[in-house]
């Protein structure tokens, strides 16, 4: 690729151009456990239409009538028990962040790539960052959703919003979106290693390990949202590369909300299950999330356990997401590295 170049025009400062950006893009974060703070977030999230597909005329009211009246309190405590409080921030800001930081370096080779980082809710934004970049020089940015499998409420409504950020630009740099890369053999190699390596600290070996994916409604797999199938097939690989049973190893589905089916088995269900039938000892993984979060530290690590022992569980663990370990770091760098093929 060529050296980044400024272009001058008479009365005008310098423009940049010739550099590649990498926009790393994770679900989002609040800004504060506070309810205002929790308020503003959860609303820019539920708004989504393809978080949220039901009728706006038949949503809005329960979203503004009920919803944001009690669930802000309730999510900032939640939030409020695994906040970083060094930094001040959610561990997904602080994850992500590291992320880009990381990767920025090791690209230490590529002088001309620029790597930052937004949220699809909250801040940073996906259009001010892009808006930085395309500022910087970067005439092409490849936009990666932290996202293993697809999923339209995932996936898709970050490609959206680098795509509207499109049509507020008279400058618009050339745009590439990560594919899924829930079968990657490096992918998969990392997530096999870090139950291994975790495991290995223990002086207990669980009887079941459950992969616990972020769930989706029933409905949304019905219309032909590939996310289960390519849960499905995380899981079937893994348990392949640890050489474990489909008893061993389980799938389940964490998350659910409102009032339709989700994609089941249910995480909550499945690990109440297993310690009344006399199972003792469990781990449980998230191989759908890059960085650990309130879905991971608050639900699994806290709530989950808390489930499993009072069914009659003896030990439980949560095992870390990738976030931004050496192996982690291998998948996404890994990812990036193929995904900008024929533009550096």
């Amino acid at each position: 690729m060529t050296a980044a170049t400024e272009m001058t025009a008479p009365n005008h400062p310098p423009v940049k151009s010739g550099k590649v950006g990498v926009l790393l893009v994770n679900l989002g974060t609040p800004n504060g456990t506070d309810k205002v703070s929790m308020r503003r977030y959860l609303k820019e999230f539920l708004m989504d239409r393809r978080v949220i597909e039901w009728s706006p005329f038949f949503w809005y009211p329960i979203l503004f009538g009920i919803v944001l009246n009690t669930r802000p309190a309730k999510v900032g405590k939640a939030y409020e028990t695994i906040w970083n409080k060094d930094l001040n921030e959610s561990y997904l800001r602080t994850y992500t962040r590291n992320q880009a930081e990381t990767m920025a370096k090791s690209f230490a080779d590529l002088p001309n790539v620029h790597v930052d980082w937004a949220m699809r809710y909250g801040q940073p934004s996906i259009r001010s960052k892009m808006e930085e970049l395309q500022k910087d020089g970067c005439e092409k940015i490849l936009v990666f959703p932290l996202y293993p499998q697809y999923a339209a409420a995932t996936t898709a409504t970050v490609n959206d919003e680098a795509f509207k950020a499109l049509l507020k630009m008279r400058w618009q740099p050339a745009l590439r979106t990560v594919a899924p890369y829930h079968d990657d053999p490096v992918y998969i190699e990392a997530l096999a290693n870090s139950i291994t390596s975790h495991l290995a600290t223990l002086d207990w070996e669980p009887e079941v390990v459950l992969t616990s994916f972020h769930g989706i409604p029933q409905s949304y797999f019905d219309k032909g949202d590939p996310y289960y199938c390519q849960c499905q097939k995380t899981a079937r690989l893994v348990r392949e590369k640890l050489g474990w049973s489909k008893e061993k190893l389980q799938v389940t589905f964490q998350s659910r909300f409102g009032p339709e089916e989700w994609l089941q088995p249910y995480t909550d269900k499945t690990v109440e299950q297993l310690g009344k039938e006399g199972v003792k000892r469990i781990a449980v993984i998230n191989p759908g999330f890059v960085s650990d979060c309130l879905e991971t530290l608050e639900e699994i690590a806290e709530q989950a356990a808390e489930s499993f022992h009072h069914a009659g569980g003896e030990k439980f663990t949560h095992i870390p997401c990738l976030n931004d370990s050496e192996g982690g770091m291998r998948v996404l760098e890994h990812v990036v590295r193929r995904e900008l093929m024929g533009w550096v």
